[in-house]
């Protein structure tokens, strides 16, 4: 799914491109794509002729085919064959194989894989979770976009989301009390480990990549914390108007189980202009 920090990562993500798919089609999976389209399309540079965005750790290409419906070409990439299997058929079942482009890649070879300057658009999506080395993955990313008008989309996993769900839907205060400081914390669906961040690391790591906060978003503020239940379907619409309204404030953008930063390049000189 991803370019991830060791080989036990990278084998989970490969066996599990179907699991993560079906999550995908949850009411948790679905809020959390759901609520980072619609900030994404509040910044989307779309008055840009032939729009082209690249799309990091693609997974089974949701996105990326709402995307294509917009009009813009998206490349597709992600380090998992069985990914980019399931993002083919996303493709030809929204009749957009012509707008999405796959390749199989590692965030890492960006670089070679990508001229400088040479998208409008970059999604990073639940990918520096998994890194490494988080910061060279921005900074490679930062480098494709290409102008002072593009826009690189991040979401990652919050830590103040898992302090409030070891808290309050566990009721493991112990747990709690670790993922104050954590860097790392346990996630469910693949029983691996997965990186957290705060909006300061991320503004750091922003800065470092000669990027700039145009928006900070929360996604899933509430919805994660509710009881065991869980999320019910009839309640949909209705809760992702309400994690919309909550994830635009700030006070309330800062406790989601992830935060979502739109931004944009500060120094047009890392970029092409064509």
């Amino acid at each position: 799914m991803k370019e991830i920090k060791n080989n036990a990562d990278a084998e989970r993500f490969r066996d599990g491109a179907k699991k993560y798919a079906r999550y995908l089609e949850t009411p948790q999976g679905r809020l959390r794509v759901d609520l980072a389209f619609a900030n994404l399309c509040e910044f989307l540079p779309l008055g840009t002729p032939a729009m082209r965005a690249l799309d990091l750790g693609c997974g089974p290409g949701v996105m990326a085919a709402r995307l294509a419906q917009l009009g813009v070409h998206v490349t597709l990439l992600d380090s998992s064959e069985s990914m980019l299997s399931l993002a083919k058929t996303a493709a030809q079942s929204a009749e957009m194989t012509g707008r999405m482009t796959l390749k199989l890649g590692d965030a890492l070879d960006v670089p070679s894989l990508f001229p400088a300057g040479s998208f409008d658009l970059v999604l990073c999506h639940n990918v520096l979770e998994y890194m490494e080395d988080p910061p060279a993955v921005l900074r490679s990313a930062a480098r494709t976009l290409r102008n002072s008008s593009s826009v690189i989309s991040i979401l990652v996993r919050n830590q103040a989301g898992e302090v409030l769900k070891s808290a309050i839907l566990d009721g493991d205060l112990a747990a709690s009390t670790r993922n104050l400081n954590a860097e790392w914390a346990q996630e469910s669906l693949y029983a691996g480990t997965v990186r957290l961040f705060t909006p300061k690391s991320l503004e750091s790591m922003l800065a470092r990549s000669s990027l700039k906060t145009i928006a900070l978003r929360g996604v899933r503020t509430l919805s994660d914390y509710f009881p065991k239940t869980g999320l019910c379907d009839s309640q949909y619409e209705q809760i992702f108007e309400l994690e919309r309204k909550l994830g635009a404030r700030p006070d309330l953008a800062v406790v989601a189980r992830y935060l979502h930063v739109l931004a944009r390049p500060t120094d047009c000189g890392t970029s092409n202009q064509g």
